[in-house]
């Protein structure tokens, strides 16, 4: 018999916090008595899965709980996003220490900076989620045409960033996670004739994984045209085709949000372009269109969405320029829009104790760098609810109260799909 444990005097940003996180028919009571649970139970067995008997999955944080993993990890878009979705995060990979830093001051702790292609795989927590950005340039439109231009490999030939997408095999094939969320730029798909693309898909579709795939434009979530094509995998052996086929990517909100919206109202004057610079873009703009082409720089307006942010900004900000009234010559981004740019907002920062926005703690070059690289958490969120459909499912239809392939895979142990 459970005793009575009264709680007074709760800070009224406490109750709005609840009243905004708890599912609708779920008691404020009700809510922080499975908050209180899961917590004990994540601090007294730390390695077991989330999916226990005797806990509704989707009560608990307002949906199903389940761990992940975060490879190539950058800032953390997945990590904002499958955290507000109920996820507990078991591991991280960044070996960038610029991103490892912004990571650290973030979410409290610092990713595993080793060579991912060095990590003892075997020591890789179970995780029912495996969550990973690969390294994008080797497949970028931008990225293939230097590279050619410059006669370097690209795609899987470049050795240093092109190959890490082995890496993320060599885990599968150690760890065998129930589920995949993997992100990459929309070029991937064309990237050498199809031939990228192909591998990827049969890499995993022989490993047992059910794919699919879309490209989405995030300008749908964020003032920005952003492009990127998210890949999701299940197990078969984990989940039955016939809970795996109600998948479906989400469908974009009718209206996303607006350039202005992330605008400062008193911007620093360092973010305008010096005479010399601006004089440099309007030149190379004129250049290029009496040629017939479409280079040059861009400014982009308040009443619509910006061209995609990218690792580069910090040389020149011409993607996304911005007119001021009263200023001589355009601005870039501050970093604190960058931010919002890519949703890294208060719906995120406020999960990890940061209020209204997360902090910046690296030099405007680095903190450029890392958003022009970053996935849209709020994408991320979307893709990642509609996975939990699923995962919800398959627990709700098998009673097995487990799906962590740690478990299914243990001697005699039937699996998802055999109990189904």
């Amino acid at each position: 018999m459970g005793k009575d444990v009264h709680i007074r005097s709760i800070d009224p940003e406490v109750v709005r916090w609840i009243d905004d996180f708890k599912p609708p028919g779920v008691s404020r009571e009700e809510y922080l008595r499975q908050v209180i649970e899961a917590e004990r139970r994540r601090v007294f067995d730390p390695q077991a899965s989330l999916f226990s008997t005797g806990i509704d999955p989707v009560r608990i944080f307002g949906q199903l709980p389940f761990r992940f993993i975060d490879l190539f990890a950058g800032i953390g878009g997945f990590r904002s996003a499958l955290t507000k979705l109920g996820g507990t995060c078991s591991y991280t990979s960044e070996w960038d220490k610029y991103a490892a830093t912004t990571y650290e001051a973030w979410y409290g702790e610092r990713p595993d900076q080793s060579d991912i292609r060095e990590i003892e795989y075997d020591t890789i927590p179970d995780h029912d989620l495996l969550a990973a950005g690969f390294p994008c340039q080797p497949f970028s439109l931008a990225g293939v045409s230097k590279k050619n231009s410059l006669g370097r490999p690209h795609g899987f030939e470049d050795e240093k960033q092109g190959n890490l997408f082995f890496s993320i095999l060599d885990i599968i094939d150690a760890k065998e996670p129930p589920v995949l969320l993997l992100e990459n730029v929309k070029n991937l798909k064309s990237h050498d004739s199809g031939n990228t693309w192909n591998v990827i898909s049969e890499e995993l579709t022989d490993r047992g994984y059910r794919v699919f795939h879309q490209v989405i434009d995030a300008s749908a979530w964020v003032p920005q045209h952003r492009e990127r094509i998210f890949i999701v995998g299940f197990r078969s052996d984990v989940f039955d085709e016939e809970t795996t086929s109600r998948f479906r990517f989400p469908r974009p909100p009718s209206q996303g949000p607006l350039f202005g919206s992330i605008l400062e109202s008193d911007p620093e004057s360092k973010y305008m372009l010096s005479d010399k610079l601006w004089k440099y873009l309007k030149d190379y703009r004129r250049k290029h269109e009496a040629r017939g082409n479409g280079f040059g720089y861009g400014v982009a307006q308040p009443d619509g969405v910006s061209r995609t942010m990218s690792a580069r900004y910090h040389k020149d900000g011409s993607e996304i320029l911005i007119e001021s009234d009263g200023w001589r010559n355009p601005r870039r981004l501050t970093p604190r829009e960058a931010a919002r740019l890519l949703g890294f907002d208060e719906r995120y920062s406020s999960i990890f104790g940061h209020g209204s926005e997360f902090p910046q703690v690296v030099s405007d070059t680095q903190a450029y760098r890392q958003f022009g690289n970053a996935v849209v958490p709020k994408v991320v969120e979307a893709v990642g609810a509609e996975i939990l459909a699923v995962m919800s499912a398959a627990v709700h239809s098998t009673g097995s109260g487990c799906l962590l392939k740690g478990q299914t895979a243990m001697s005699g142990s039937p699996s998802v799909a055999d109990a189904a």
